[in-house]
């Protein structure tokens, strides 16, 4: 990633209504936001490398980049190897699709073959434990649901690159667990990845390098508790300001099948 923009537009007009009483009293329809500014990133193949900052600091809209969900305005990505993300709780499962169907499709957008898929469809049901519900529909399935099979299916691609998005903040806690450890066996194996979470210390123990994002730039690049702590800097420096400080440990697990 070289010297990479992103900008985009956010709207305060959201009806016909809206845009006459903006436009008597002469406020813009619109401003751009600038998520990502002159930002440039190498990964090396084989890291763990953990993605910080605060809420609204261009994590998410980096991770995107990577993943090429989306595109620089500016700048250049180049990617080398089968990418596997969770940018997004169940993302890539279809809300009218069963788990089965979904298993299926989410596996072939990830790049495995039929093959491949019949080959490991036990293993991924097993690890998701959504035995019970796969020939649900999962609009019907909790958000732990979602993630556990999201998760599931994503973990045994064999990815060369692994990109995680705060999606170990949904679920129980032996699942965590669970999703930790094989987290720990790609990169044992010697994947590359790049991981977003507010728990630092997991961040810590599990990242070989941090990288520190603040204001859609990059302000720190090498030692993970190094940039655990200028973290924890900017949180303090948030909640001085009176603003809703991050969390930097999982919330509690949600309602059942969580």
């Amino acid at each position: 990633m070289d010297s990479v923009n992103k900008t985009f537009t956010i709207r305060h007009a959201r009806s016909i209504k809206d845009m006459t009483v903006r436009a008597v009293r002469r406020q813009s329809q619109s401003e751009t936001f600038n998520a990502l500014e002159d930002v440039s990133l190498t990964v090396r193949q084989g890291e763990t490398v953990a993605l910080m900052g605060l809420n609204g600091s261009g994590k998410s809209t980096l991770l995107k980049l990577i993943s090429g969900v989306l595109s620089p305005d500016a700048g250049s990505v180049r990617v080398r190897g089968r990418i596997a993300g969770l940018i997004d709780v169940g993302a890539g499962l279809h809300p009218d699709l069963t788990g089965r169907e979904n298993l299926y499709l989410n596996a072939a957008i990830l790049g495995m073959d039929q093959a491949e898929i019949r080959s490991k469809f036990d293993a991924i049901v097993e690890f998701s434990g959504v035995e019970r519900f796969l020939d649900t529909q999962v609009k019907f399935y909790s958000s732990g649901m979602f993630m556990r099979l999201a998760f599931s299916i994503a973990a045994h691609t064999e990815p060369d690159i692994f990109l995680i998005d705060e999606v170990l903040a949904v679920g129980d806690p032996p699942f965590r667990e669970k999703c930790l450890a094989r987290i720990r066996e790609l990169r044992d194996e010697g994947r590359t990845m790049v991981i977003v979470a507010h728990d630092i210390q997991m961040l810590i123990k599990l990242c070989d390098r941090g990288v520190m994002m603040r204001g859609g730039r990059k302000i720190f690049d090498g030692d993970v508790a190094e940039a655990g702590a200028l973290w924890r800097e900017d949180r303090q420096a948030r909640r001085r300001s009176g603003k809703k400080p991050d969390v930097d440990v999982a919330p509690p697990a949600g309602p059942a099948g969580g």
